[in-house]
This record gives C-alpha cells, sequence and structure tokens, in this order.
C-alpha cells in the first residue's frame, strides 16, 4: 500500500496561518484598547509609548481615549514607525537604533526627559512599553559614554547570556533602567502598561525595568575585567516612595500568543499541545531536541514560547536565533515527511536584517544542499540565514504591532 500523497504547500500556508493568529491576539492597538475600555481610564492624560510595539500600542490608546490624551510622545525601533496610521493624531514620533544604541537612543533618552519636565505637575501619565525599550531610549549613568554603551551591547549580542543576565548589566549602566525612570515621575499619577518579551512576564525585565522597583544583585559571574569596570559605575537605584502612584499591568504575553495560535490550529483537527515549558539554551541544541521530540510524538501540532541564544563565532554569518534553531531542526528531521516547525520572532525580526524567522520541512536540507550549501556547516558558522534562503525557508512579515518573545510551531501530520 502507497503512501498517502501530503500537500507540502498546503501544510506549510497552514502552519503560517497558525503564526499569524498568535501574532492578532497580541497585537499591540488590540490589546491596550481592550484593556483601557475596561479599565475605564477617561482622565486627561500624558501618553508615552515606548518600544517595538509602540506606535500599534499608541493608536490603541487613541482609538479609547481620543481628545483626553492632550500630550503624547512616541519612541521607536527605526523601521517600525507606521507613519501613515500616527500621522492624524498629535504625537511626536521618534525613531532610534536597536539591537546596538547610538546617538538616537541618546537623543530620545533627552528628549524622554524633556517631555515629562514640562508636564504639569501632578499631571497623569499613560506609559506603554514593549520589547526594545532597552536599546531604543537610554540615559546614561555618570562616566558612561556611547562608545562604552556599544562596546558591553555588542558584546552582549554574541555572549550566550539569557535576558536576566543580559539586563542586569544593561541597568547598571543607565540612569533611566532599573526603576529609575520612577525618580524622574515622582509626584505624577502612572499607569504602565505593558507587553511581555521577558520569560515568567517578569516586570523588573520587561523594557529593563524602567518603573518597577529594584533592590541590588549580584552581576553574572566571569565579566571580562574591562565591563566588570564598567559595572560599578551605576547610578543610585530609586526609592519605595518613587513607585507609590505607579500601577503596572500586562496587557499581553506569550501565554497570550499561544492561545491565538492554538484556537486556530483546532480547524486542522489534530491534537494540539500548548507547552508551558519555555524554550531556552543554545538554539541549535533546543533545535535538535523538539525535533527528535516531534519525530516521536503522535499526530499533533505543538505550540511553544522561546527564547534562545547563539554564542557567535568570531565572523558570524547570516541569520538569527530563530534561523539556527529552524535549521538545526531541519537537519534532524531530514527526509521526514510529515514533520514541519515553525520558528520566529513575534516582532518581525529574528537577528539583523528584516527576517522573521524560518519554517522548515523535510526538503529543507535537499533544497539548500541542491544549491551547493551544507547545513552543518551554515549552523557552526551562525550563517543559518544563508542556507534557509536559499532553500525557501525564510519568513517575512514586517514590523507586526507586537513582541511576546519568539514562537515555535511544530506539526506532526
Amino acid at each position: 500500500m502507497s503512501s498517502p500523497i501530503i500537500d507540502i504547500s498546503l501544510s506549510r500556508t497552514s502552519c503560517l496561518a497558525i503564526y499569524h493568529q498568535a501574532l492578532a491576539r497580541v497585537n499591540g492597538r488590540q490589546c491596550v484598547a481592550t484593556f483601557l475600555r475596561q479599565y475605564s481610564y477617561k482622565t486627561p492624560v500624558a501618553l508615552i509609548a515606548l518600544g517595538k510595539a509602540a506606535t500599534q500600542m499608541a493608536v490603541g490608546a487613541f482609538d479609547v481615549l481620543g481628545t483626553a490624551i492632550s500630550h503624547a510622545l512616541l519612541i521607536t525601533k527605526v523601521g517600525h514607525l507606521d507613519r501613515p496610521l500616527i500621522q492624524d493624531y498629535p504625537i511626536t514620533c521618534l525613531e532610534a537604533a536597536h539591537p546596538i544604541p547610538d546617538e538616537s537612543s541618546l537623543a530620545a533618552g533627552q528628549v524622554l526627559l524633556d517631555f515629562i519636565n514640562q508636564l504639569p505637575p501632578g499631571f497623569p501619565i499613560l506609559l506603554l512599553i514593549s520589547g526594545g525599550t532597552s536599546t531604543v531610549v537610554e540615559v546614561l549613568a555618570p562616566s558612561i559614554t556611547l562608545s562604552d554603551l556599544q562596546k558591553v551591547n555588542q558584546w552582549l549580542l554574541g555572549s550566550g547570556l539569557d535576558i536576566h543576565s543580559i539586563n542586569k548589566i544593561r541597568k547598571s549602566l543607565s540612569a533611566i533602567k532599573g526603576g529609575r525612570l520612577a525618580t524622574y515621575l515622582l509626584g505624577h499619577p502612572v499607569l504602565n502598561l505593558l507587553i511581555s518579551d521577558v520569560p515568567g512576564n517578569d516586570l523588573s525585565a520587561i523594557g529593563s525595568g524602567l518603573l518597577t522597583y529594584h533592590e541590588k544583585q549580584p552581576l553574572p559571574a566571569f565579566l571580562p575585567d574591562w565591563l566588570y569596570r564598567l559595572t560599578t559605575q551605576v547610578s543610585p537605584l530609586a526609592s519605595f516612595h518613587h513607585f507609590e502612584q505607579i500601577i503596572q499591568y500586562l496587557v499581553a504575553t506569550p501565554a497570550l500568543a499561544r492561545q491565538g495560535a492554538s484556537e486556530i490550529a483546532q480547524w486542522l483537527n489534530y491534537p494540539i499541545f500548548n507547552h508551558d515549558e519555555f524554550i531556552a539554551g543554545e538554539a541549535s541544541i533546543a533545535g535538535r531536541i523538539l525535533a527528535q521530540q516531534l519525530s516521536i510524538s503522535v499526530p499533533s501540532i505543538h505550540i511553544w514560547s522561546s527564547e534562545t541564544t547563539v554564542h557567535l563565532p568570531p565572523q558570524p554569518g547570516q541569520g538569527g536565533r530563530c534561523q539556527s534553531l529552524a535549521l538545526a531542526a531541519a537537519i534532524e528531521l531530514a527526509e521526514q515527511n510529515d514533520i514541519y516547525l515553525l520558528a520566529a520572532g513575534t516582532d518581525g525580526n529574528d537577528g539583523p536584517g528584516q527576517v522573521a524567522g524560518a519554517l522548515i520541512d523535510s526538503r529543507t536540507i535537499s533544497r539548500g544542499s541542491q544549491a551547493g550549501l551544507n547545513a552543518a556547516s551554515c549552523l557552526a558558522q551562525a550563517d543559518a540565514g544563508r542556507f534557509l534562503a536559499v532553500s525557501g525557508d525564510l519568513i517575512y512579515t514586517g514590523p507586526t504591532g507586537t513582541n511576546v518573545m519568539d514562537i515555535i510551531i511544530g506539526w506532526k501530520r
């Protein structure tokens, strides 16, 4: 008896539909508007929106509050400002650098402080924070230079450290991170709405915890001497009284994205496993492990949230952590005709460039090999993106209006 014919094109379309439904469920405009309608927040207010999802979040606030917003500032990543969407709103907009901060990040930090200082005393503030805030807006601690900041962030990108360790270092170089922004907001009632892009939805880590109380914490061990010396020049932390008028709520989380993915996946009539397990660690190892789990699974759909890491070689190639994870899975799943795996950022970015991630299948390796590339070599050189480009497996979305880490969708047919 012959094996059933599987329509790869249709299966890939279905995987992409699941991914896009996950993005829709955590869209910044929808999530902010939904919260504000329930919160009945109608007072005259100043609006500050920061991060990759700032445009969508700000528009969601205007959808509900309208002319109650008397002052508005938006700071987002270069390329993430949707000008046609925002053009009819009275809002000052800036774009700044990510993932390596530059002069635009420092300029944005000064504009932020000036905006706050120009508000009437005690004026209410609605603050909207999403992933990317840590680099698009910055005010440096004393004695820290832009060159120092860029060197640190470049080192962090290839360090393999998890986001909590990275944020501890970032906070030590900043005059606004680690809760220090609260010192500039004293006397202002603040409602802070956040989209979570960190494991465990830790408010102290989202945007490096601009408005969350912090206590002094030890830095990661084994830092280079030059980096350790920089981290000793920290600004004082904010005290409890700085946070008395600050209220914070999460409006979108990785779990909400997985829920959206699960709901549309039900239409495929497969068992669905919405995993609470968070996928972390080295991307190539995680990809192999997930592929092995899918291989022995019953026919089903699996959905995970993730934020893996990649230790970069001296001369890295193209790609990001999702692409490395996907290529590692593709190597493991070569010629297994019944399995698909999608790994992508929910913000539309996976590493440098405009790639969101990748969707691999049993023929990924053969397609790339026919173009003369070796998958294992590309993976070792952090060059997964080059292989997946020629195999036709890269995903492009553009800015998505959200950021709840990465999502992985595995389907065994």
